[in-house]
Parts: C-alpha cells; sequence; structure tokens
C-alpha cells in the first residue's frame, strides 16, 4: 500500500468517527463539502496529492552540476581537500641526463655541478635576503637568451636541478617558452596539461598541471598543449595574474622560468617584467656584440641581470676542478 492510499484510509477512518470534515478543511483547504453517507466513497483531496507529489520532489531532486565552457564542474563547490587529485609524478632518466653533461644529484662532483654551483651562490643570495641584496620577487628567475640555440634550456635545466640539491629548498622549474618548448624533448616528459591550459582554461588548476619528480625539492611546469594564441598569452593579465600569485603564495620556491629568446618574441620582453632575476646566456665565439646590447636594452625594468657565458671551450672553473678533483672524497 503506497502512502497515497495510506493517507485516504486514514481519511476515511476519520469521517467515520465525525472528524473528517473539519480536519480534512484545516489541511488541504477545501471547500463546504456536502454531508456523505457512510457507504459513499471519500475521494483523496486533490491538494493533499499535490502536497505529497511536491515534497517528495523537493527530497529527490539533485541538483544539475554547473558548465563552464561545456566541462561539467560537478564536486568544484565541495572543499579543496575532497575533491583534490593526487600530483602527478614523473621519472626523469638522470644517467642519460649526466652523460649529456647535465647536472645530477648522483654526480655531485663534476665539472659542470661546480660550474653551476658558482652561478647559483648569487642568485640564492638575493632569495634570501642576505643583508643588502633581497629582492621583490627575488623568487621569480627567468632564463633567456638574445637569439635562440644560446644553450638557455640547458642552463634552466642545470640551474634547477643545482639549487635543488640544497638543503630544504624546492623549485618550480617552467616550461616559458611556450611557442617552441625545450624543456620536454631534453627531460622527456610527454604531453600533458601545463601553463598554457592553466592560463586558458578554468577546469585545470596549478595543482592539476603539477608534476612531481624524482628528483627531490624539485617540480616541473610543463608549457601545455599547444595554442594558436601561446606567444601572446605570455603577455596577457592572466599570465601576470598567475606571476603574481607564484611571488606570493609559493615565496619560499624557487621558480625558474625557461623564457623565449628577448629578440626572437616581444613576449619575453614583458615577461621580464615581472621577474626579481633575469639570467641572460651568451653563446661564446658565435653571438655577436650587437645582438647582445640590443637584448640588454629590452631588460631595462629589471635591475637585477646577470650575464652567463655558455659554449666556452675553456674556463677557470675547470682549471681549477681538475687541480682538485683527486681531493674530492
Amino acid at each position: 500500500m503506497d502512502l497515497i492510499e495510506q493517507a485516504a484510509k486514514r481519511l476515511e477512518e476519520l469521517r467515520r468517527a465525525g472528524a473528517a470534515e473539519p480536519n480534512a478543511t484545516a489541511t488541504v483547504g477545501a471547500a463546504e463539502a456536502a454531508p456523505a453517507t457512510e457507504k459513499e466513497r471519500v475521494p483523496t483531496p486533490e491538494a493533499f496529492v499535490r502536497g505529497l507529489d511536491g515534497r517528495d520532489k523537493v527530497t529527490l531532486r539533485t541538483p544539475a552540476a554547473p558548465k563552464i565552457d561545456g566541462v561539467s564542474r560537478k564536486g568544484l563547490e565541495q572543499p579543496a581537500a575532497e575533491v583534490r587529485t593526487p600530483a602527478r609524478r614523473f621519472e626523469i632518466d638522470l644517467e642519460a641526463l649526466r652523460l649529456r653533461g647535465f647536472v645530477t644529484p648522483d654526480s655531485p662532483k663534476s665539472q659542470i655541478a661546480e660550474e653551476f654551483r658558482i652561478i647559483k651562490r648569487p642568485v640564492l643570495g638575493k632569495v634570501r635576503g642576505q643583508p643588502g641584496v633581497k629582492i621583490a620577487n627575488g623568487n621569480l628567475i627567468m632564463v633567456t637568451s638574445s637569439l635562440p640555440g644560446e644553450g638557455k634550456t640547458f642552463t634552466a635545466i642545470n640551474l634547477a636541478l643545482s639549487i635543488a640539491m640544497e638543503v630544504d629548498t624546492t623549485v618550480l622549474l617552467v616550461d616559458g617558452d611556450v611557442a617552441h618548448p625545450g624543456v620536454p624533448g631534453v627531460l622527456g616528459i610527454p604531453n600533458s596539461p601545463g601553463l598554457l591550459e592553466i592560463l586558458t582554461r578554468d577546469d585545470v588548476d596549478f595543482a592539476d598541471a603539477l608534476l612531481r619528480t624524482n628528483v627531490a625539492n624539485l617540480s616541473i611546469l610543463p608549457a601545455g598543449s599547444h595554442h594558436r594564441r601561446a606567444t601572446e598569452l605570455l603577455a596577457s593579465e592572466q599570465m601576470a595574474l598567475f606571476l603574481r600569485e607564484l611571488a606570493t603564495r609559493y615565496s619560499d620556491r624557487i621558480i625558474i622560468f625557461d623564457s623565449p629568446p628577448l629578440l626572437a618574441t616581444t613576449e619575453a620582453r614583458v615577461l621580464a617584467t615581472h621577474m626579481g632575476q633575469i639570467i641572460m646566456v651568451v653563446a661564446a665565439d658565435s653571438t655577436r656584440q650587437h645582438a647582445v646590447n640590443l637584448a640588454l636594452a629590452t631588460l631595462e625594468s629589471c635591475p637585477n641581470v646577470q650575464m652567463m657565458l655558455n659554449k666556452a671551450e675553456k674556463t677557470e672553473v675547470g682549471t681549477y676542478y681538475v687541480y682538485y678533483a683527486d681531493d674530492a672524497p
């Protein structure tokens, strides 16, 4: 027997007891009812049925999940702890990197490791606030060059690996060369959501695009999927907001950007205006002085620019390293 039949039976019992009309009128707002004989069947009041139906609908209705750009956002209104997916993880082939001349945690005593120890010291000094040298947004570091092919990606990856070897220092390597990403090819990262998805999609946030690695304290943010307006996005307001959030919310993290070359696009110059530090890579014996001067002129908005000579056949660090290598434990 369903709920409506039970209600009808109860009304019949009340009518027979002489209390049906007053209660029915007070409950469902019925008009004056004609006297009924004992044998007459009392129909279930229509208003009472509507009331039951309405109650069921309120109880059982499930709100539709909102959609943004055609993508269901169901669950996003819940606390982040309930809907957060585990961070993605990527295994870097450290042995392959070592054979290609990169800094790796398992071979800290190498010439390339010593060279990047020298490079990172002034960079870290401005981040950590040594007396008189702490700067605004010092943890945002852009690695760039005047022209393509000078070794900026090589430098950015090595600098990130070297800083990640510091005690209690976390590093985020961002592939900001969105038109021609170089980090995936070096590290073997597959196509995955990254910086461009954060800037263009409401259903992808920073945690969704972040890649954890097997190098302690090192995470990577890929450039993301190809976008027809990829380079313009670097100069967008969305990018400016994202950079401000990185600088403030993750102030204890070193964030290294592999950016486009300065003379190849104008977006790299806009990106430079948000950086606390810039490392400009110059290829030895190939980059002309005129190109270097033009590139430096675009960086006037950032007072903390360091130059790094790359692809030199011989360095003073190499000479000293050979001298002390036999004494290394």
